[in-house]
């Protein structure tokens, strides 16, 4: 099969999570001998700031990572939608331009033969409705969205059927638990500040729990402002900057344990979404506490395969346990592993992708949706 994905990056991971998936499900289709082209625009506002922060070499990690991976920069729209028209699925992701969704679904319309699809892995939906009512999706033949609360939006808005929940996933060849056991000490934190959408959680789950039990804790992500380094200051935390995603494992690999405080939106209007982090950090084996998440769709064994804070003292209680207690963290450890390996690797994704695919290329389906 030719499949083409119309990518923000797929070069930088620089605040643009979903890269991470998209380069593990990418490279398991081309695994199983598919032809897979990514396209991505030029001046992408994910690969621009990489390459102000760290210059040429923020992208020898994903580089040395995934060699089989690349993608073509286009500048006019027109010319490379004529370049995937003869590709048999292509997706298209929300972090794509207007003018491109729009005139992807016209040639679709016109007669294109490839299966379209539209891949919403964001809160957009919920929290700037009106922005996503930019994008024009007539003539697509489906909707991919990273959980059963998002699909559930777009079902709302008459895709019935054709709103199918396609979840990230951890890219097992890249996150693993390592190969050797060394010293491990203290705990990780992985991720991007934002937008405030999470800054009173992360203080009340993070950085005071952190600090009361008295374990060292390493932070790494962008958009951190002033105020927010002031914060992890006073905390103690230290603060590592940007961490390319193909350095994660080797980073969950010195910690004991790792924390997963979602963004509000997720709590509250998109429950059971967890993000990228949530797979990947349980792929490398790390003994994982959440802060209050509803695993809706029974993706995970709360309990099991990570333990629950429902308040910041019980954040307190687990840290504390996890910290003087090796038997505890080798078993959450090994549970969550268990699951992703069983339930939520790229390799399930990739089955799951050309499965969808499939489905709306039979006739019976397209008249059922019509």
């Amino acid at each position: 099969m030719r499949i083409a994905y119309f990518t923000h990056s797929l070069a930088s991971c620089w605040n643009h999570g979903n890269a991470h998936f998209l380069r593990g499900v990418l490279r398991e289709l081309m695994a199983q001998g598919h032809s897979v082209a990514a396209y991505e625009p030029q001046g992408a506002w994910s690969l621009e700031n990489l390459l102000r922060d760290h210059g040429a070499a923020g992208l020898d990690a994903y580089r040395t990572a995934y060699p089989e991976l690349g993608s073509e920069r286009y500048a006019a729209i027109d010319a490379v939608v004529e370049r995937v028209a003869e590709c048999d699925l292509v997706l298209v992701h929300e972090w794509s331009e207007p003018a491109l969704v729009a005139a992807l679904g016209a040639a679709r319309r016109r007669g294109a033969r490839y299966t379209l699809l539209f891949h919403d892995t964001h809160h957009r939906a919920v929290s700037a409705p009106e922005e996503m009512k930019r994008f024009d999706l007539d003539g697509y033949d489906g909707v991919l969205a990273f959980g059963e609360t998002l699909a559930a939006v777009y079902r709302a808005k008459g895709w019935g059927r054709r709103a199918f929940v396609w979840h990230e996933a951890a890219d097992t060849r890249l996150f693993h638990p390592p190969v050797e056991e060394g010293a491990r000490a203290g705990l990780i934190w992985i991720g991007n500040w934002g937008d405030d959408e999470r800054s009173a959680e992360l203080e009340t789950y993070l950085f005071r729990p952190a600090a009361q039990v008295g374990l060292p804790l390493d932070v790494y992500g962008v958009r951190y402002p002033e105020a927010a380094l002031a914060t992890l200051r006073r905390y103690g935390a230290v603060y590592h900057g940007w961490a390319a995603n193909a350095a994660a494992p080797g980073l969950f690999a010195r910690h004991l344990a790792t924390v997963h405080v979602p963004r509000r939106f997720y709590v509250e209007r998109l429950p059971g979404i967890p993000t990228i982090r949530v797979f990947e950090a349980l792929a490398c084996g790390i003994p994982l506490v959440c802060a209050p998440w509803d695993d809706a769709e029974a993706l995970f064994r709360p309990g099991q395969d990570y333990r629950v804070a429902r308040t910041g003292a019980e954040m307190e209680s687990h840290l504390r346990a996890l910290g003087a207690d090796p038997d505890l963290r080798q078993a959450l450890a090994a549970s969550g592993l268990a699951t992703i390996r069983a339930r939520h690797t790229c390799a399930h994704r990739a089955e799951e992708l050309l499965s969808i695919a499939e489905s709306l290329r039979a006739p019976a389906t397209l008249e059922a949706t019509a």
